[in-house]
This record gives structure tokens, sequence and C-alpha cells, in this order.
């Protein structure tokens, strides 16, 4: 499971001209499922991401969390982030998981950091979607629940 994390002042996503989720400051937050992936590769990557110091502190120092500073989150459903474009000019997605099983562990995730914070906007599954930010910084995180995995003792 792959996560593209970015700290913003706002953020919204539309469908066929219409405001389907948004957030205010916080974390917009694009997954993308993997063939392969499972509920614990989800649990890792959202209490990682709970957890993540990238929030200014009084001193102007990233010492706090999504969390710590009652921030929202946006989470977008991208199978994209699974590309593999290592041959020829067009990307294949073979890597990311079947439809089905992406939207359930897609919303397992969210299910996961909605319990955390104040706030939980969303993309639409598999739809074609318009997204907005202002990105916070910028500061953009790259997460791959494959490294925590390894980081984690089986």
């Amino acid at each position: 499971m792959k996560a593209v994390l970015q700290r913003v002042k706002n953020a919204s996503v539309e469908v066929d001209g219409n405001i389907v989720g948004s957030c205010g400051a916080g974390l917009m937050i694009l997954l993308g499922v993997a063939r392969g992936d499972t509920e614990q590769d989800a649990r890792l990557l959202a209490e990682k991401i709970l957890k993540l110091r990238i929030f200014s502190d009084e001193n102007g120092k990233m010492n706090l969390s999504v969390r710590d500073v009652d921030g929202e989150i946006l989470c977008i459903s991208q199978f994209t982030l699974l590309a593999n474009y290592a041959h020829g000019n067009r990307p294949d997605y073979l890597d990311s998981a079947p439809p089905d099983e992406a939207n359930r562990l897609y919303e397992y995730f969210i299910s996961l950091v909605s319990s955390e914070v104040k706030h939980t906007g969303t993309g639409i599954f598999g739809a074609d979607m318009k997204v907005s930010l202002l990105n916070d910084g910028p500061v953009t995180i790259v997460m791959d629940s494959e490294k925590l995995r390894k980081g984690t003792k089986q």
C-alpha cells in the first residue's frame, strides 16, 4: 500500500462538478492499494500517518502530529501510485489490487483514520476526480507499507 501525504491548509475533491469531499488544515492523502496488500498494511500506514510529526509547534519546529493539531484529513484512492513505468512509455497498473479488494482496503483505511481525527473527507472510489489543494510548506511525504512491514518483527 502506498500513500502520498501532503500537509495542506485545505483540500477538496470534486466529481462531475460537485465537491464530494474536503478538509481544512491537515493532511490530504492519496492512497494506492497494491495486489497482496492486507488489513495489516492499512493499519501500519494509518498508525504511522496519525503519529507522524510534520506540523509545527510553537517554536516553528515540525514536532506535532495531525492529531496533536486537531487536523482534518482528505483521503483519495489513487491506483496510479502503483504504476510500473520500467518498460516503454505507457505505464501498466498490474501491481494494483483488483477493484473490489482495493475498495475494501481503502474503506478500511478510512475507518481507521476517521476514528482518530475530527473530520475525514473522501473521494469516490473509481470516479474521475478533480483535486484542489493549498499545500502547506510544502510538506509532501511518500510512504509504503512494505517499508513499515520490514521495520516490524513478524
